[in-house]
């Protein structure tokens, strides 16, 4: 399928004008405000409340000191998407600040605010382990984050030939926690009736909810409606079942009320996730000719101690060079913290940020330009096996956006404008693909309007306007004609939107589903299926031409229903591709930045990125996707960081006014993304592959790439803050 540009978003006018319902945004007939009480110490246990002062606060109905035993179906649900098993207020135990500890049910949530307040807790304090400092230890065999790829990796003797390699280049790179800070915080409605729960989430999945709740409760899934059609940003903080949706829902249970829980932006700090604190140290080992001759990549992350969350941050060195021998390896530091968690373009973003600096050290000792070296080591196929790749043009890309950008003219070594340093420097973009089980059901009307039906979210990636726009192409249609119904459990069963898999599992659903309307109505025309074309709101056969309206009017019926489905091979719900394929998304990310050396002062002045991923669907929302990834990339280089405060034990700042976030005036109007001219035919139909995680991928390391070129000062710890531009030590 061709990509269309001019398609802008079909929720935007809803959103804008404030049509657009969240979670936070229903109310259920007597509903009780839920406030939760975190505790105020980072590890011990509790030893006693005192309610009375809170429960006497006009308005309060409960204080929740403790929430019933789950049922033991829950032991069996896993873990992703159950973020974490620990769930508090079913002991005494603290493992980490914040963590909820007491829940107030009041009839307004001035009253619930103001009663939290009053609740007293008493602790036994015990001595916390701060996890930045945390020895680095191997992850646990019963993590299921640990089993999404191998804690070690080993390709041919990667020490040995590092060793005898005799150009070299190694460092240590680091990058702090962040948090995702989605606009809408995380929400839940939950009520009950008649033995059955509904609740009103805002999710990335709502079947994984659905399940998870159900689980909790020992129900049969359909006993478990989850609804969400609006999720106002996600960045995988919502990907995953948290504590809070399943003490709301326990709590509606327990006082048989309908129960709202809208967390709190210091909430969104102690109950759901966020990106760890991770250092890699990388080696690198090439011939007087650059060529790669090994590769290691150690990484180790921040988790909580209940929990072992793995950021395989050493996937792009099993992915991006034609290289003999590699050696992975993957450990974890668990500390009194709450659980750290997928956040945009995990594992190859802090990846590629890591190895795409340890490159352009190799360049620069080896006096060969980056773009040039990367030439030398390209991989036709997957380094970590030797599978070919389902499509792959990153060569491309990299001769398109070295043309954009100038690359091959810019001054070496950096210039001056004024009193600005510029510099210039460049990295590679990658990340790794999921396919998942989807489902959808397409409507086409007698009047000519036509619904397109399935589960999945939409966090302001453009599902809303994409599958609607498939249908309408695969259908012939104008896609005003076309409307989308979405975020109901109810609906059929879509993946989740993470992990850049929604538009390869769901566009295909989609447009399966439109093509078994036109096989529907080619039967109702005794003409064959294979033959029909859609055109223009009708079917046509060879000279025949009918309407859509004239087919269904003649043969009586309100409407056409096509069910279309993503299928994957062995019954899989997810998987990484196509069987004996390797499917990635790759790209080349060139930046030009100044520095200010006297203040220390980091700019932006202009970006250009050229990617490979697939046919494009809609330009229009993937150049959106790109050009958001770049401004996250930015954050993540030169300004975002989440401090654990080693004697307080707990986020230093819990809230939007202590977190630098890019603004406009940090990004430039001079940002110019595009796309190569790609189909891959192993994905799906429609050729495409996705692009949301791969936007923030190689920013950060071509942001101090160029640092380099410009001021001749390597830094290898995110953020790249003042003063490490003026620190005379650096």
């Amino acid at each position: 399928m061709s990509g269309t540009y001019g398609i802008t978003r079909q929720d935007g006018p809803a959103k804008v004008t404030g049509a657009a319902t969240y979670a936070a945004d229903y109310n259920a007939e007597g509903q009780l405000y839920a406030v939760l009480v975190g505790s105020s110490v980072t590890a011990g246990r509790v030893t006693g409340y005192d309610t009375a002062e809170a429960e006497a606060e006009p308005g309060v109905v409960h204080v929740l000191t403790g929430l019933p035993t789950v049922h033991e179906a829950f032991a069996g649900l896993p873990s992703p998407p159950l973020a974490t098993r620990f769930l508090p207020m079913q002991n005494d135990e603290i493992h980490y600040w914040g963590q909820p500890v007491a829940m107030v049910l009041a009839d307004s949530l001035e009253a619930a605010e103001g009663a939290a307040t009053r609740v007293r807790v008493s602790y036994d304090r015990q001595p916390f382990v701060n996890p930045d400092t945390a020895l680095a230890v191997t992850p646990s065999p019963d993590s299921g984050y640990g089993m999404l790829d191998a804690h070690e990796f080993r390709k041919g003797d990667a020490a040995g030939a590092l060793a005898g390699s005799p150009v070299r280049a190694s460092g240590t790179y680091t990058q702090p926690s962040r948090h995702g800070n989605p606009m809408e915080p995380s929400a839940i409605l939950a009520e009950w009736h008649d033995g059955r729960l509904t609740v009103h989430d805002s999710v990335q999945h709502v079947y994984a909810v659905r399940d998870t709740l159900a689980a909790v409760f020992g129900l049969a899934s359909d006993k478990v409606r989850v609804i969400n059609p609006h999720t106002g940003g996600g960045f995988g903080t919502k990907a995953f079942i948290w504590p809070h949706e399943i003490l709301a829902s326990q709590a509606a249970k327990a006082v048989d009320r309908p129960v709202k829980l809208v967390l709190t932006r210091q909430d969104m700090y102690s109950i759901v996730g966020y990106q760890p604190l991770m250092e890699h140290r990388v080696e690198l080992g090439a011939n007087e000719s650059g060529e790669l001759q090994a590769i290691v990549h150690e990484v180790d992350n921040v988790t909580a101690l209940t929990d072992d969350y793995v950021e395989f941050g050493s996937a792009p060195s099993k992915a991006l060079y034609d290289v003999p021998n590699i050696s992975t390896s993957q450990r974890v530091r668990r500390g009194n913290v709450n659980l750290s968690s997928f956040m945009r373009s995990p594992i190859d973003g802090p990846g590629t940020w890591a190895l795409g600096s340890a490159m352009d050290e190799l360049a620069h000792t080896l006096s060969v330009d980056p773009l040039t070296l990367r030439l030398t080591n390209y991989a036709e196929v997957s380094p970590a096996d030797g599978t070919p790749w389902s499509s792959k043009k990153l060569r491309e890309a990299y001769e398109e956006g070295a043309r954009r950008f100038g690359w091959w003219d810019r001054p070496k070594g950096g210039t001056r404008d004024g009193h600005w340093l510029i510099g210039c420097g460049m990295a590679d973009c990658t990340q790794g693909q999921f396919r998942f089980t989807s489902n959808a059901r397409v409507r086409l009307r007698a009047d000519g309007s036509v619904k397109v039906e399935a589960g999945y979210t939409d966090i302001g990636a453009g599902s809303t306007t994409i599958f609607p726009q498939i249908a309408a192409q695969t259908l012939g249609l104008d896609i005003r004609s076309v409307q989308g119904v979405s975020g109901d459990s109810e609906l059929p069963y879509a993946g989740p939107t993470y992990g850049s898999g929604t538009t390869i599992a769901m566009g295909t659903a989609v447009h399966l589903a439109a093509g078994d309307v036109l096989r529907r109505l080619a039967d109702v025309m005794s003409w064959p299926a294979e033959e029909v074309r859609a055109d223009d709101g009708a079917l046509t056969w060879r000279d025949h031409r009918r309407p859509y309206a004239d087919i269904l009017r003649a043969a009586r019926l309100d409407e056409v229903i096509g069910d279309g489905a993503m299928v994957l091979p062995n019954g899989a719900s997810a998987d990484a591709g196509a069987p004996g394929m390797s499917t990635r998304t790759f790209g080349a990310m060139f930046i030009e930045v100044g520095v200010d050396p006297d203040l220390g002062l980091l700019r932006l002045r202009r970006a250009t990125g050229v990617y490979s991923v697939g046919a494009v669907v809609n330009e229009r929302t993937a150049r959106s996707q790109m050009i958001g990834g770049l401004v996250w990339g930015w954050g993540m280089a030169a300004m975002e960081a989440s401090h654990f405060e080693p004697n307080l034990g707990r986020w230093l700042s819990q809230d939007l006014a202590g977190v630098p976030l890019p603004v406009n005036a940090d990004i430039p109007p001079h940002i110019d993304m595009s796309f190569v001219d790609e189909f891959d035919p192993h994905v799906g139909p429609l050729g495409a592959k996705g692009v949301g995680e791969l936007s923030a991928t190689g920013i950060a390391a071509a942001v101090a790439n160029a640092v380099f070129d410009a001021t001749g000062r390597r830094v290898r710890d995110l953020p790249i803050t003042p003063e490490k531009l003026l620190d005379p030590r650096m």
